[in-house]
């Protein structure tokens, strides 16, 4: 899974107004969990996410990409927020 991978199904199920995912496994090279797959940051906004705790949010983000991602994603560090949170 690459970063264009999981931006294209957040865009596709959360429609978010904003987006970023950055590839974050070359801070991870020699690593043990590096082997076990990619390490990404996830920063969205979307007005999917008002009313919903912290948790829920990452489980959207994280139904959104499948089951592709315990396969192919060692690690996502995840910043939801809906528009009214962003500065």
């Amino acid at each position: 899974m690459t970063a264009d991978d999981i931006e294209t199904r957040l865009r596709a199920a959360l429609a978010p107004t904003s987006i970023e995912v950055a590839d974050d496994s070359h801070q991870h090279a020699g690593h043990a969990g590096a082997r076990e797959g990619a390490h990404f940051t996830v920063r969205i906004t979307s007005p999917r996410f008002a009313g919903l705790t912290r948790v829920a949010r990452h489980r959207l983000v994280y139904d959104a990409l499948g089951p592709l991602a315990p396969q192919r994603v060692h690690a996502l560090a995840i910043v939801a927020r809906t528009p009214d949170e962003v500065l």
